[in-house]
């Protein structure tokens, strides 16, 4: 049976990839981060998960306003690294799994959540960054990936109990798979950040601890914070962190925390980072 080994928590800032791939991680402004990522690449390297579910935010480039899912399944065989208008990122190409894909997609319409599948699309930095920080640079990524994209960048956004909710849904299709694979699960996005307007370059480091606090002892908390909180508290893009509530709710009620990490600044944007495993 498919076995939910962990879940990752982690921002997925576009300037994080361009450190990477330019050979700029050992500079002093980007060290720090990445010391603190180590930890987490370690668990990756240790657990080798077959597949990783990895719940993302498209940027406007498989998406636009002419489409836009509240969920969508990549059901594909592989997905091509989009051109977000300085040329492809220069990482492999990633694999899905289009069997786990279906059997994920049935589950979960059976279960009352309506997803949009998709069997051809692009991906951009939302998912390649997390697979940056979890796997450096190889060749080609170690893991099949299923790309779960929620629509955080058109109102209204899902709510977090909606999120929630979906992941405790996404376990049960997990644990009903009758194949043995290791699977974990990634939610990305956040933490505090805004992009534009008067208040760009905002970050609230004590919003956001208090936020993992709840998130890793507590979710149920987080699940009636409305969209306009996140917007006070977290910036325009801070709305992000909901994908994270698809991650915690695919896991135990009760889960070990096994790394922490949260540094400012990150271009202009709060990191976060956490791994926990089921208890």
């Amino acid at each position: 049976m498919a076995d939910l080994i962990g879940g990752i928590g982690t921002s997925h800032v576009p300037a994080i990839g361009a450190a990477i791939d330019h050979g700029k991680t050992g500079e002093s402004y980007w060290k720090p981060l990445f010391d603190g990522v180590e930890p987490a690449r370690a668990w990756i390297a240790e657990h080798k998960p077959d597949v990783c579910i990895v719940v993302y935010n498209d940027h406007a480039s498989q998406f636009d306003l002419s489409l836009i899912p509240t969920f969508a399944l990549g059901m594909g065989a592989t997905f091509d690294i989009h051109d977000e208008g300085y040329g492809p990122r220069p990482v492999p190409q990633v694999h899905g799994d289009p069997d786990f894909a279906w059997h994920l997609a049935e589950s979960l319409i059976l279960d009352e959540f309506d997803m949009t599948l998709v069997t051809d699309m692009t991906v951009d930095h939302g998912l390649t960054v997390p697979l940056s920080l979890a796997y450096g640079q190889p060749d080609a990524w170690p893991c099949k990936v299923i790309p779960l994209c929620v629509n955080v960048i058109q109102y209204p956004p899902p709510t977090g109990n909606r999120c929630f909710q979906l992941g405790r849904a996404l376990r049960r299709a997990i644990d009903s798979y009758d194949k043995d694979i290791k699977v974990a699960i990634f939610g990305t996005g956040g933490m505090s950040h805004q992009l534009q307007g008067e208040r760009a370059g905002l970050t609230n480091r004590e919003y956001d601890l208090q936020w993992l606090d709840q998130f890793v002892s507590d979710p149920a908390t987080l699940l009636n914070i409305g969209h306009t909180e996140y917007l006070r508290e977290t910036g325009s893009e801070g709305i992000e962190l909901v994908m994270w509530l698809i991650m915690r709710g695919a896991m135990n009620e009760r889960v070990r925390e096994l790394h922490r990490f949260h540094h400012i600044p990150v271009s202009n944007t709060a990191y976060g980072l956490l791994v926990l495993e089921n208890d």
